[in-house]
């Protein structure tokens, strides 16, 4: 189909794929709303980890949630992935889909595009050389080594249109709209909205009832915990700051998942008085917490775009990472870090750091807390902690 007919077909079933991770998926919010006002009466499935999928299901943007069994594929030698993977692929060439969004641009979720049969499947460009030409800024080499260059491990192969991109200046969120000309979808500024469930609400609420924090109080949800060795701040940094906001009469909660258990339970000892509640939420209930804080402080984690998404302020420290590339979208002084020759450098492991680990040993925790104090001092004494009327359904 050329291009320009796009704009003007009314598709009528879709499937959106964008596996993992929760910020990844938290980014692609802003295109599933343009492709629900696009296309108000299609069909939109969204093929997710299944992890991540509890935080889909009742969004009313949202026809069906396929969930993807992406822990099957830690040990592949096994037929288990396999004959999963059949039945999946089975069920979406039932579906017909006539459109499929990959956003994922990894060979499985190329495959998963491909044998949809689908006529239109829209995926990212391959990487080109040229496109370094347009960043506006250095990099060490170790970033671009690393860095999102475009579709990978060829899986642009199984796409009919590609999405071309004007720079690597872009964030994940322009990234991914960056099919709405395609599309001819609305040039309206990117909304977030999703919907937090009653009883997500109500769990909350009935936890900050328990450990006595009431709707008035000021709330520090601190979320200590992130999916690199390399993108950790060290614990008695968290729980210095966790101290001192604990002594200016704030509420502090520790979020995190079942994995960083351990994490918060030596940052609540070192900070008593804050609550831990590591692994004791869904991620439903997870946004009802972060949309109920007064600020969130973390690394670059899927908690930091949560509190994009319901529009809470936050401070992230940043170290391997770059924040253009994954910093909390728009939220101008947010983002925490220093200015170090190496970073950002995108390396998973702190062993094959030969810094010390400096991008994130040098942040202090006096530096975050001024960075927070100054936030909430910005804040409308309406909004620092969230009012019941404020609270989204």
């Amino acid at each position: 189909m050329p291009t320009d007919d796009l704009k003007s077909r009314e598709f009528e079933n879709i499937l959106l794929i964008k596996l993992s991770a929760l910020g990844d998926v938290v980014h692609t919010f802003p295109l599933l709303n343009k492709l629900r006002t696009r296309y108000p009466k299609a069909r939109i499935d969204w093929l997710v980890a299944s992890d991540i999928a509890e935080l889909l299901k009742q969004n009313p943007a949202i026809n069906n949630v396929i969930e993807f069994p992406r822990d099957d594929w830690s040990t592949p030698w096994r037929w288990t992935p396999y004959a999963r993977a059949a039945r999946l692929i089975a069920t979406l060439r039932a579906a017909q889909y006539d459109l499929v969004l990959d956003l994922q641009g990894q060979l499985r979720s190329a495959v998963f595009a491909f044998t949809s049969g689908a006529p239109v499947r829209i995926g990212f460009d391959k990487p080109r050389a040229e496109i370094w030409k347009t960043l506006s800024r250095q990099l060490p080499d170790e970033a671009k080594k690393h860095a999102w260059q475009g579709a990978r491990e060829g899986s642009w192969l199984a796409y009919t249109h590609h999405i071309t991109l004007p720079t690597l200046d872009l964030h994940p969120v322009e990234r991914y709209l960056g099919i709405a000309p395609l599309l001819g979808l609305d040039a309206a500024a990117p909304d977030f909205s999703f919907p937090i469930p009653r009883e997500a609400i109500k769990r909350i609420d009935a936890l900050l009832d328990y450990y006595d924090i009431s709707m008035a109080k000021l709330l520090t949800v601190m979320a200590p915990g992130t999916n690199w060795d390399t993108k950790q701040w060290r614990s008695d940094g968290f729980a210095e700051v966790a101290r001192h906001f604990l002594k200016k009469d704030f509420a502090v909660v520790l979020i995190g998942s079942d994995g960083e258990r351990a994490l918060c339970q030596e940052i609540a000892k070192l900070a008593p008085g804050a609550v831990d509640l590591a692994g004791e939420t869904t991620l439903s209930e997870l946004a009802a917490l972060v949309r109920r804080a007064t600020i969130c402080v973390s690394n670059d984690s899927g908690p930091m775009h949560l509190a994009v998404a319901v529009d809470r302020p936050a401070v992230s420290v940043f170290g391997p990472t770059d924040p253009v590339w994954a910093g909390p979208y728009r939220h101008a002084g947010a983002v925490l870090r220093v200015e170090l020759p190496c970073s950002p450098c995108y390396l998973r492991e702190l062993s094959r750091c030969t810094h010390g680990h400096a991008c994130m040993e040098k942040v202090t925790a006096a530096a975050v807390i001024e960075r927070v104090e100054a936030i909430v001092a910005k804040l409308p004494s309406r909004v620092k902690a969230a009012t019941p009327q404020a609270r989204p359904r």
